[in-house]
């Protein structure tokens, strides 16, 4: 299939603070396998890559070296230009299950950076 020029990914991926910092401190080749993982998913969907793990937050998924990186995300479509993915932070998972704390830490990054984005707009329109 040939690749249209016109054609943009499906959202745009921001990355907070906590994820940068994760991501800094890997060894370049695992940082460039995940990074890899992200641009690739943002085309296409493989729930390999980036996996819903429940009603708002999701997961970009690497393995690399036999480890299992885990960066934690939600969607804003507040935009209705653009939609936006934000990485709240990572870990490298060491259980079968998600640890259930990691989900709600996004979760309440997710709620903080919302309430923060409604507020900020209300002032704007004052």
């Amino acid at each position: 299939m040939k690749k249209d020029s016109k054609m943009s990914p499906n959202f745009e991926v921001e990355l907070l603070p906590d994820a940068i910092e994760f991501l800094e401190n890997l060894d370049d080749k695992a940082r460039e396998k995940i990074y890899y993982n992200i641009r690739r998913s943002q085309w296409v969907y493989d729930n390999e890559l980036f996996k819903k793990l429940n009603e708002h937050i999701w997961e970009f998924r690497t393995f690399y070296n036999g480890k299992a990186y885990r960066l934690f995300a939600f969607w804003d479509k507040t935009d209705v230009k653009k939609t936006i993915v934000l990485s709240t932070h990572a870990i490298l998972k060491k259980t079968q299950k998600t640890p259930l704390k990691e989900i709600r830490k996004a979760e309440e990054i997710r709620f903080q950076y919302l309430n923060n984005k409604t507020q900020n707009k209300q002032h704007v329109n004052k």
